[in-house]
């Protein structure tokens, strides 16, 4: 049988609760642990998913021998740290996104994995979903011809509240590094990192980006046309170009969803793909593969992956102005 994995989690706030969901009940995938900044929350926590062990410091969870990896959770300023920490205690890391602030932050946990000999990835999940990894198949196998032009956009209108991770600078607020870095991703999946990078943004009162429009030119010419805001929902749709018709990934793009292929001359074909749990599960899946094979890295999310599309996102704030307490 193969070798369980056992998981331990970073933070208990809403993402982690729904990683915890996506996790529970795999074959060969056991949660087994809990940190949190207080007893209370661990418990609270513990009882919710039937975790066992209880931490009431991130440190506890870290030098915890029953864990083999653990799910980086906390918001992003705190993600270096707690990756740090979680790795210095010889854990593998699996860090939500974004992975990092910016690109030294990102390399420096590059670094300090690959010095140890340890896996790290961040935790960009709609890569491994069922309909992406479909989308992908399509595009190899030249169903729309050239891919040319990514059409992306992920926003959400949430009220302005200036101590929210969302509004506050100094919790990394923003459109941006909340979700429009899934678009980012994107386009880095499908055409590698953008030789330029233009867009505008509009600042809010806390001075974080509220609404961006975003433009990345690519290797080849390739162009992709990226919107995001946490003060405006969206359409939550992704629509790929090529020249010979395109994909349109039906709502919400980067979670679980179906999309409609349009070949030039032929019917439009609806691809319905079913995604058990909530999604989280598979890029857990992969991961427990990789540490059963030593592998240090993903090839579906890699680490240099992570260090480009944070530059990317450095070279479109560097253009608004936009800098984080600390840089």
């Amino acid at each position: 049988m193969a070798k369980t994995i056992r998981w331990g989690i970073l933070g208990t706030g809403a993402i982690a609760n729904k990683f915890a969901v996506g996790l529970n009940h795999l074959p060969g995938t056991e949660l087994v642990a809990v940190g949190s900044r207080s007893a209370e929350t661990a418990r609270t926590f513990g009882e919710r998913f039937g975790v066992p062990r209880r931490h009431s410091s991130y440190q506890g969870l870290a030098d915890d021998p029953e864990v083999d990896i653990v799910y980086v959770s906390t918001p992003h300023p705190f993600h270096l740290e707690n990756t740090l920490l979680c790795l210095g205690a010889g854990k593998a890391v699996l860090c939500e996104k974004p992975f990092a602030m910016n690109a030294a932050e990102v390399g420096r946990a590059i670094h300090f994995a690959r010095e140890r000999g340890l896996f790290l990835m961040e935790a960009m999940w709609t890569r491994f979903l069922p309909h992406m990894v479909r989308v992908r198949e399509l595009l190899a196998e030249g169903a729309i011809g050239e891919l040319r032009m990514l059409q992306v956009n992920f926003g959400f209108r949430a009220e302005v509240k200036p101590q929210s991770r969302l509004f506050d600078p100094a919790l990394g607020g923003g459109a941006l590094l909340d979700v429009g870095v899934y678009s980012v991703a994107l386009a880095h999946m499908l055409f590698g990192p953008p030789t330029e990078v233009a867009g505008f943004a509009n600042l809010g009162s806390t001075g974080v980006d509220e609404e961006a429009a975003l433009i990345l030119h690519h290797n080849e010419g390739q162009l992709s046309l990226l919107a995001t805001a946490i003060r405006l929902d969206t359409p939550h749709e992704a629509t790929l170009i090529g020249t010979d018709g395109w994909i349109q990934i039906h709502r919400s793009w980067w979670s679980p969803a179906n999309f409609t292929l349009h070949r030039s001359g032929r019917d439009p074909e609806f691809f319905e793909i079913p995604c058990p749990l909530n999604g989280y599960n598979y890029q857990v899946l992969a991961i427990n593969e990789h540490l059963r094979s030593g592998e240090l890295g993903s090839n579906i999310m890699p680490l240099d992956d992570t260090l480009a599309i944070t530059e990317t996102m450095a070279g479109l704030r560097d253009r608004w102005g936009l800098k984080y307490p600390g840089e």
